[in-house]
């Protein structure tokens, strides 16, 4: 596994900025290589991407969510990774943001890119474009302020409570017949 860990400070409250970084489908206007992310429930995101010209979907699950402090993800398909992305507030004004990210290249081109550190510059870079992206905009795209309790057994889905969740206490399993790797397609 490689792991890469990287912060930025954001000059806006800490709230603005977690409100941001919860709104995963604009993603793309300030992530290097993302083409699209597509929000399928609260805890679940299929990812489409474009990196080295190889194109990849795949999808993440929110194991762990907490307002203005934390989100944590794994993938559940593809290509194997994980994460989490805190929220410290500095001041009133000023939130610092620490991702911190594992994940396991395949072929030998993302090995080599690895061991150059190439991802954790495209990181880099992403974080300061998120920098920019909140800072020019001045407030929040949206908002999405559930908290997803961390399951504690491992293999259980993640359960959501708090404000902004659904009625339901757990995220519901696919339809029979639905491929978890392609949402809204069928075996």
């Amino acid at each position: 596994m490689t792991t890469i860990e990287k912060s930025v400070d954001v000059t806006a409250p800490v709230s603005t900025v977690y409100n941001q970084w919860t709104q995963f489908e604009s993603f793309p206007a300030f992530m290097d290589g993302v083409d699209r992310i597509i929000q399928v429930t609260p805890t679940r995101n299929h990812w489409e991407t474009t990196i080295g010209g190889v194109h990849r979907e795949f999808d993440t699950e929110i194991t762990e969510q907490h307002p203005d402090e934390r989100i944590a993800w794994k993938s559940v398909a593809g290509q194997e990774q994980s994460g989490v992305v805190t929220f410290h507030r500095l001041d009133d004004r000023t939130t610092r943001v620490n991702l911190q990210m594992e994940y396991e290249p395949e072929t030998l081109t993302e090995k080599a890119g690895a061991a150059l550190g190439v991802i954790g510059h495209r990181i880099d870079g992403d974080l300061h474009r998120f920098k920019e992206f909140i800072e020019s905009q001045g407030h929040e795209t949206g908002a999405w302020r559930g908290d997803v309790q961390r399951s504690p057994q491992q293999g259980d889905g993640p359960t959501l409570a708090g404000p902004g969740a659904p009625p339901e206490t757990s995220v519901p399993p696919l339809p029979p017949g639905q491929d978890p790797n392609r949402p809204g397609t069928l075996r």
